[in-house]
């Protein structure tokens, strides 16, 4: 048996969307299953809507989801000799022939065509034609379909699918100018580069068996398709830009993990018991193109949501940490001024959905508190609550041993002095660090910043508290 190559193929017109990210995920994890080659191609021939802008984006949504690709990026944009050749191949094998209908001619046929309820089709005028009539403008180039027979398509997802030639007309290969066309191009990449197996979303299944045909002209069998239906909206339309974020850098800068992405896509028409939570390996491990479901999938925001803060409790802080980076950065944080990330990490891997929430609830960490929460300070910053701030205060500057635990029996000391609750000392304590009613448990808080820090923002706090009283007086 050949070994399995896979491709993903995207034409840069735009961003990278869910619908190509799964896709690209299907193909890689099939390849990488059975020790086989992932192969990237930017399908860029589409000169007028191709950008290199759009090549950035696919390249940087594959790095960031971590789809490596073995071999690429190929641009059919360098292989138009290869297309030349072959193109001329088939015209001198019989295969292929020069059309030299108007647009005018063809546009009358077609509507003539659908008035008299016929499939659209081409008529095949040019077909046997000797010689260019006269005045005639540049040809396009057809490819000489069979007149009988049945194209038959073992498709991994869908089953047996039979298509037959009669409803087939010749396709255009190359336009008036020469470039080829999108299915001309895939026949040959796909032959070439050695493809084995071609995942693709169900909207390709009617190129399917012209393709076929185009790689037997050229005498070479076809991969095994795998046609994957596609993702619907919740409100029961194809996905689109409507939906909300389709775009897969969209998530990054929405604080998703990209393996909680990856498993969510994978889920998106594959499943493995009841299981809902993959780590990369055990999708590696246990896809199979086989297992993709036949109906459209459901794209469900709240489910994704779940699956990310599944990923960020069960990841390693090293790993959330990483990622959490990128979101402080974005507030101008330099996460080097401060607590190791790492420990920040584990201190809030229970408590956020997003690492742009996480982000959020651990700015304070690294910049002191230039406001307080309105309804935390109301509450726990007062005159009633300064006494408890003085006590902490004056008994962690005695603390030499700056760790979780004598941090902790300095607060229960404060509390038992002051015959309090604990929480009655933590809460203002935790206010005046973090600038608000939410942080990780105070030992936990106040040892991640710090001794000096930690002094001075209860210090602040206290004299915030009798600016107020004064002010208020």
């Amino acid at each position: 048996m050949a070994k399995i190559k896979t491709r993903f193929a995207p034409s840069p017109t735009g961003y990278l969307h869910i619908g190509g990210a799964r896709t690209a995920l299907y193909s890689w994890l099939y390849a990488r299953r059975h020790g086989g080659s992932f192969v990237l191609r930017i399908e860029d021939t589409d000169r007028e809507r191709s950008t290199q802008e759009s090549v950035n984006v696919i390249l940087e949504g594959m790095g960031w989801l971590g789809l490596d690709y073995d071999e690429g990026p190929f641009y059919q944009t360098q292989r138009f000799d290869r297309y030349r050749e072959l193109i001329q191949y088939l015209l001198d094998q019989g295969l292929a022939y020069r059309c030299y209908c108007s647009k005018e001619r063809l546009d009358a046929l077609r509507q003539e065509q659908m008035a008299n309820k016929q499939k659209p089709r081409y008529d095949g005028r040019c077909r046997d034609l000797e010689a260019a009539p006269d005045g005639a403008a540049e040809p396009v180039i057809r490819f000489r379909n069979p007149l009988d027979g049945e194209i038959v398509i073992e498709d991994r997802v869908r089953g047996r699918v039979v298509f037959q030639n009669t409803e087939l007309d010749d396709l255009i290969i190359a336009r008036g100018d020469g470039t080829p066309t999108y299915n001309f191009t895939v026949v040959v990449d796909d032959m070439d580069m050695g493809i084995t197996h071609v995942v693709r979303g169900d909207d390709h299944l009617n190129n399917t068996p012209r393709q076929v045909n185009l790689y037997r002209a050229l005498g070479v069998e076809p991969p095994v398709f795998a046609h994957v239906p596609m993702i619907l909206g919740e409100d029961g339309k194809r996905l689109s830009k409507r939906h909300g974020a389709v775009s897969v850098l969209q998530y990054r800068e929405q604080g998703y993990l990209p393996e909680a992405v990856l498993n969510y896509l994978v889920r998106l028409g594959w499943s493995h018991g009841d299981q809902e939570v993959f780590s990369l390996d055990e999708m590696v491990s246990l896809f199979d193109i086989e297992d993709i479901n036949h109906s459209a999938s459901t794209f469900n925001p709240q489910k994704l949501l779940w699956l990310n803060q599944q990923h960020i409790m069960r990841s390693e802080p090293a790993h959330v940490a990483r990622y959490l980076a990128h979101h402080l950065g974005e507030r101008d944080i330099d996460p080097a001024e401060g607590p190791a990330l790492e420990q920040v990490a584990a201190a809030q891997q229970e408590r956020a959905k997003t690492l742009v929430e996480m982000a959020d609830n651990s700015s304070f960490f690294y910049r002191d508190p230039t406001e307080y929460d309105a309804k935390a300070a109301r509450k726990n910053l007062k005159p009633a609550t300064e006494a408890a701030l003085v006590r902490v205060r004056d008994l962690l500057s005695d603390l030499e041993d700056w760790q979780r635990e004598a941090i902790h029996e300095c607060v229960l000391k404060a509390a038992e002095v002051l015959d309090l609750k604990l929480g009655k000392v933590a809460q203002p304590v935790r206010v005046a660090v973090s600038g608000g009613p939410v942080s990780p448990p105070i030992d936990q808080t106040l040892e991640l910043l710090g001794k000096e820090t930690t002094l001075r923002r209860i210090q602040a706090a206290i004299d915030w508290i009798d600016q107020q009283t004064g002010e208020a007086g």
